[in-house]
């Protein structure tokens, strides 16, 4: 139905800025909300920062002021500014698309393959 990919991943040092890109095809809506995930080694995926299709926005505790999601309709794409960036940064982000501008995994049934962001000290 969506198929969704990832991009932008790599290397940084803690402050550097990154941006993730998160390229959308198949069925795809414009009203979708396109969230984005993190999951670092030996910890639980978490919540990171989600869009809706008319521009609203929610993000976790631990990355507002930081992080700043955003979409290209025309493009069919996500994206994820990442500024500030820390060492617990670190982890494999993924965007999914869903329905409801949620922070639960379970709302979201398309799914990137994810990329790795490592922040290094």
């Amino acid at each position: 139905q969506v198929q969704l990919v990832n991009s932008g991943g790599g290397l940084v040092q803690a402050g550097d800025s990154l941006r993730l890109s998160c390229a959308a095809s198949g069925r795809t809506s414009s009203s979708y909300v396109m969230g984005w995930f993190r999951q670092a080694p030996g910890k639980e995926r978490e919540f990171v920062a989600a869009i809706s299709g008319s521009g609203g926005t929610k993000y976790a505790d631990s990355v507002k002021g930081r992080f700043t999601v955003s979409r290209d309709n025309t493009k069919n794409t996500v994206y994820l500014q990442m500024n500030s960036l820390r060492p617990e940064d670190t982890a494999v982000y993924s965007c999914a698309a869903g329905r409801l501008l949620s922070t639960t995994v379970g709302n979201y049934p398309y799914w990137a393959q994810g990329t790795q962001v490592t922040v290094s000290s």
